[in-house]
């Protein structure tokens, strides 16, 4: 690079400008490469050059496209490889299985004295309930002028 453009064009324009050149060596359409030739020429006139100077100046852009592969993709962060699958043994599936029949009997033990509690509970309740129905039953009946299955006197 000149000492002229180093000093006329600030680093941000350098970018520009070369990617407008690469843009009009290898534009897609004609369209597309006059206008890189154009805004090339804008940039270049912004920082007191004509195209000429600013392009002997500028590094030139790399011609061809590149062929052959792609670079490899980086993996995602996430994406770890996953550790080989182990065989299972007998043993293991025993241990297991005795495992899930033990935590099966601590279940249902534990569903069986719920149940057992809420009985109970229920059992009181219609007791008691029955208890004050009967008081209910002996009041009204008194009320009514005689005991509940005693004889009544008729006239």
């Amino acid at each position: 690079m000149t000492p002229v453009m180093t000093a006329s064009m600030t680093p941000a324009d350098r970018d520009r400008f070369e990617k407008c050149l690469a843009l009009a060596a290898q534009g897609a359409t004609d369209g597309e490469r006059a206008a890189a030739r154009a805004a090339a020429a804008r940039i270049a006139a912004g920082a007191g050059l004509t195209l000429a100077e600013a392009t002997r100046a500028a590094p030139r852009p790399q011609a061809a496209r590149p062929t052959g592969s792609p670079p490899p993709r980086r993996p995602y962060s996430w994406a770890q490889p996953r550790e080989p699958v182990r065989p299972i043994t007998v043993a293991e599936l025993l241990r297991q299985k005795a495992e899930t029949e033990a935590w099966r009997r601590r279940a249902s033990t534990a569903a069986e004295r719920r149940r057992r509690q809420t009985r109970a509970e229920q059992d009181a309740y219609t007791a008691e309930q029955r208890a004050r129905q009967a008081e209910r039953d002996r009041d009204w009946a008194h009320t009514r002028g005689g005991v509940a299955g005693a004889p009544t006197e008729e006239p």
